[in-house]
């Protein structure tokens, strides 16, 4: 029995055709989202921090309210901490390109895990190929978790950065980011926090957790696409050149190559951002904030624990991440491709991902190449898991399959 209901499927039309259990690749959008981009582009569609008449001005004001509602999200300590991006994967490689390029020297030492996201694993790599930097893996536990005493066994006097997802994309585990970073920061290392899978979950508290450095995406947590957050410190983020120049980052230049750029977080967003993006990711912060992020966190942990179960009790099922605690589930089906266990799901309008995730060297701790994930969010329900498990106990599976 869910002891937490949230009653907000009414909010998105497209819960009216699909069962959609794919919410780590992107959540549904809810009505209001596509309300407020169609009023700014009916109505008010002009540039932001460019004009001088009325409707440029209150363009300005929205999309400063967006990154002041942002740092309350999050919990910054100013908006100056909070950069526009157009997602993750380009938050992580204006950090590494902004500024780890400048920090690390030939040698020094990054660590992350096998199973990150490529975002944050090929910037590493481009990074390590340009300036020579060594990229090193932090073991996971044999539930593919990663615990603090793993970061300890690898970490070395070289050691200068620590890149992990706060939850992983296929694994689904909470890592706990808290003491890792209250260890790292004693041997002076930098902390970036994936956290595209975990910000439009669950409470985070920056300043708490003493993130250095931390990207998402708007797309993950019912926003729009194109747009995304790099957090940063203060400190740090006066020491990230910016990876992009051109207009609206810089206050003056001449042609002596004389430049002044902007201050923050301005000289980092060159260019006519994503305005409507923007601006309808401030209405989903307001929206979220509405239903509450302990709500949305202890909800979708109630409703993993009941597709858990059910999945427990189909012989064919191989649970990955039986003991992880987020609305990420990770299977296969006995003797049955997991590209063709979705294509099969897809006949019954289930939607849900299969593949690699992303995630293209878990495999050497997984063992298997290919998996079925699920993942849930907030307007799921009780009867978007029946409906999965009746169609994973058709009997008649593997023939319609075939």
């Amino acid at each position: 029995m869910l002891e937490v209901i949230i009653m907000n499927r009414e909010d998105f039309n497209m819960l009216n055709n699909v069962i959609y259990l794919d919410n780590s690749a992107t959540t549904l959008k809810p009505k209001l989202l596509s309300k407020a981009i169609s009023d700014y582009y009916n109505n008010y569609s002009a540039n932001a921090h460019r004009g001088d008449y009325d409707i440029s001005l209150k363009v300005d004001s929205m999309y400063e309210k967006t990154r002041h509602l942002v740092r309350e999200f999050i919990n910054a300590k100013s908006t100056k901490e909070i950069v526009f991006t157009s997602g993750t994967t380009d938050a992580i490689n204006k950090i590494t390109n902004g500024f780890f390029k400048h920090y690390l020297k030939e040698n020094d030492e990054v660590l992350i895990t096998k199973s990150e996201h490529a975002s944050n694993i090929l910037p590493w790599f481009e990074l390590s190929d340009t300036i020579n930097i060594k990229v090193n893996y932090i073991p996971l536990d044999n539930d593919l978790k990663l615990t603090l005493e793993n970061v300890k066994k690898v970490v070395t006097d070289k050691t200068k950065v620590i890149s992990i997802a706060h939850i992983t994309n296929v694994v689904g585990d909470i890592r706990p980011i808290k003491e890792i970073i209250e260890y790292a920061h004693k041997k002076d290392i930098i902390v970036l926090i994936d956290g595209a899978q975990s910000v439009g979950h669950m409470n985070i508290d920056v300043k708490d957790l003493d993130i250095d450095f931390m990207a998402f995406s708007a797309h993950k947590m019912c926003g729009p696409t194109g747009v995304g957050v790099l957090y940063g410190k203060e400190k740090l983020l006066e020491n990230l050149h910016p990876t992009t120049v051109g207009g609206g980052m810089n206050s003056s230049f001449s042609s002596e190559n004389i430049r002044i750029y902007n201050d923050l977080p301005h000289r980092l967003e060159a260019g006519t951002p994503n305005i409507a993006g923007v601006i309808g990711f401030g209405k989903i912060i307001e929206y979220l904030n509405n239903i509450g992020m302990n709500n949305i966190n202890n909800y979708e942990i109630e409703l993993r624990k009941y597709l858990t179960e059910k999945l427990k009790q189909i012989p064919e099922i191989t649970i990955y991440n039986e003991n992880s605690d987020s609305g990420i589930v990770t299977i296969n089906y006995k003797d049955v491709f997991a590209q063709d266990l979705a294509i099969y799901l897809n006949k019954y309008n289930i939607c849900v991902r299969a593949g690699n995730h992303c995630a293209k060297i878990l495999k050497e701790e997984l063992g298997i190449k290919n998996t079925c994930r699920i993942s849930l969010y907030f307007y799921n329900n009780k009867e978007d898991i029946d409906a999965l498990i009746k169609a994973l106990e058709n009997p008649n599976l593997k023939n319609e399959i075939i």
